[in-house]
C-alpha cells in the first residue's frame, strides 16, 4: 500500500498513519527502532529497497529524507508505504524542496517512535562530523558509506579525525567475512606469530584500507597496502609466518576464494560481495559503540605503509598471491573430491600417495607410539618389583594354608584311630561278659 500526500506536513502524516492503523485493526506495533535515511533523489529507491530488506530482521519505522530540489519554493511531498511495499516496517518518505532541505531535523522529530533507539544512515555524502549534525545528535548509531566519496581514502581520514562513539561505516561490514576467515585460520596449526602482511585491493576500496588497518592494529606488524585498478574491490590478503605464507585470495568477478598454506591442503571458501542490505542488517544488530572499528580507524589507519605499491609488481616478486594461481588452485580443489571418489576403486592402498594431512596424521600416531613405549619402559621395573612382592606374599599364604590343612588332616586321622580303638575295646568287653554268663 502506497499513500501519496503532496505538499503536506508532519502532523498530517502522523494523523494519516494513525488512521490507516485503526482501519487495518492493528492494536500494537512491533517496531524496535527508528531508521532515518538522508539520501539524494537519484539513489532514493535503491536505498529504500535495501532498508526494507533489512527490516525483515529488524522491524522499524523508516523515515527517508530525500533532497529533491534545493531551488524553488519550500514544500514537502509525503508518501506512506505499508504492507508488502514496506516489508516488516512502515516507510515514511519526505521529499524536500527549497529551503526546507536545511531543516530535516525539525521534520523527522515528530515522526520518531517513542522510547526506542534511533539510527541514522547517510548512503550518499555524509556530514563531516556526523555526531555534531542535528540529525546525528539524536542517533545512537550513525552509519556512513565511505566508498561513495569522491576521495575515499581522504574520507576515511576525516572519519578518523571526527570519530565519535556510535559512528560506523558500511565498508567495515563488507570485510566481516574476511576478518572471520583470517581469524579462524590463525587458530589452526601451526601456531606461529605473523611477521608481516600484504593486503591487495582497488585504489578506491575503503574496505581494503580498513582491513589492512585492522591487521596492523590487531597483529602489531607492518602491513603493505597494495593497489589494484579502481573498482576491483578487495582481492587478497597474505600473512607472513615462519612456516610459509597464509593466503586468502578472491579473484575479481568470482564468489569463491581460496585459503592456502604450505602445511595444509588448499580450501575453497564461499566469499561473495555483500550487498548494502546485508551490511545494513549487520550494523543494526548492535546499537553500542564498535570498539574494534574504532581501533582500526583511529589507531590502525595511520600505521599503514605506502599505498603506491602496485599489486602486480609484488606478485612478480613473490610478495603477494596471484589471483590467476588462485583460480587454478580453486579448479583443482573442486575436482579433487570427484577424483578421489573415482580412484578409490582402482588405487592400491599400498602404493597410494599420502596427502599432507595423512602424513601429518601418521607422524602423530608414530609420536604417540614412541611416547607410550618410553612410558612403558619407565613403568616396567616398578611393575616387576611389585610382581616379586606379590609372588612372595602368595608363597607365604600357600605355606600357611598347607600347614593348616596338614594339622586338620592329622587331627582327623588321630580322632579316627582313637575311635577304632574304643570300638574294639567295647567289642572285646562284650564278648567276655557273654562267656561269663554262659
Amino acid at each position: 500500500m502506497i499513500i501519496d500526500l503532496p505538499n503536506t506536513s508532519t502532523s498530517a502524516l502522523n494523523k494519516k498513519l494513525v488512521d490507516v492503523r485503526n482501519q487495518s485493526g492493528a492494536m500494537a506495533l512491533g517496531r524496535v527502532l527508528t531508521l532515518i535515511i538522508v539520501v539524494d533523489e537519484d539513489r532514493a529507491e535503491e536505498v529504500i529497497e535495501s532498508a526494507v530488506e533489512s527490516s525483515h530482521m529488524h522491524p522499524c519505522r523508516i523515515v527517508v529524507l530525500v533532497h529533491a530540489n534545493k531551488r524553488g519554493g519550500s514544500r514537502v511531498d509525503g508518501q506512506i508505504r505499508l504492507g508488502g511495499d514496506a516489508g516488516a516496517s512502515e516507510v515514511v518518505v519526505l521529499r524536500l524542496y527549497g529551503e526546507v532541505n536545511a531543516h530535516g531535523y525539525a521534520l523527522v522529530l515528530p515522526l520518531l517512535l517513542a522510547d526506542s533507539p534511533v539510527v541514522g544512515w547517510w548512503p550518499c555524502e555524509a556530514p563531516v562530523d556526523m555526531a555534531s549534525d542535528p540529525i546525528g545528535a539524536i542517533c545512537q548509531r550513525r552509519i556512513n558509506d565511505s566508498a561513495v566519496a569522491k576521495n575515499p581514502f581522504a574520507e576515511l581520514k576525516r572519519r578518523a579525525e571526527h570519530y565519535a562513539p556510535g559512528d560506523t561505516d558500511l565498508a567495515w561490514s563488507r570485510v566481516t567475512h574476511w576478518r572471520a576467515l583470517l581469524a579462524a585460520a590463525l587458530d589452526q596449526r601451526p601456531f606461529e606469530a605473523v611477521t608481516g602482511a600484504v593486503v591487495s585491493g582497488g585504489l578506491d576500496s575503503t574496505a581494503t584500507d580498513l582491513l589492512a588497518a585492522w591487521l596492523a592494529e590487531a597483529l602489531d606488524v607492518p602491513v603493505t597496502r597494495a593497489r589494484t585498478p579502481q573498482g576491483s574491490g578487495l582481492i587478497s590478503v597474505r600473512l607472513e609466518r615462519p612456516s610459509g605464507p597464509l593466503d586468502l585470495v578472491r579473484p575479481e568477478g568470482t564468489t569463491i576464494a581460496t585459503l592456502s598454506h604450505p602445511l595444509q591442503p588448499v580450501r575453497r571458501v564461499a566469499l561473495k560481495r555483500r550487498s548494502d542490505a546485508e551490511c545494513l542488517t549487520d550494523e543494526l544488530r548492535r546499537l553500542d559503540p564498535d570498539e574494534v572499528y574504532e581501533a582500526a580507524l583511529v589507531d590502525g589507519l595511520p600505521r599503514l605503509g605506502r599505498r603506491n605499491a602496485l599489486a602486480s609488481q609484488l606478485i612478480k616478486a613473490g610478495k603477494a598471491p596471484s589471483p590467476e594461481e588462485s583460480r587454478r588452485l580453486a579448479r583443482e580443489a573442486g575436482r579433487r573430491p570427484r577424483q578421489t571418489s573415482a580412484d578409490m576403486v582402482t588405487i592400491d592402498p599400498a602404493t597410494a600417495e599420502l596427502t599432507p594431512t595423512e602424513k601429518a596424521t601418521d607422524r602423530q600416531v608414530a609420536d604417540r607410539a614412541q611416547t607410550q613405549k618410553r612410558v612403558g619402559a619407565r613403568v616396567a621395573p616398578e611393575a616387576s618389583v611389585g610382581a616379586k612382592k606379590a609372588a612372595k606374599t602368595a608363597k607365604k599364604a600357600a605355606k600357611k594354608s598347607a600347614k593348616k590343612s596338614a594339622k586338620k588332616s592329622a587331627t582327623k586321622s588321630s580322632a579316627s584311630t582313637s575311635a577304632k580303638k574304643s570300638a574294639s575295646k567295647s567289642a572285646a568287653g562284650t564278648a567276655d561278659s557273654t562267656q561269663e554268663t554262659s
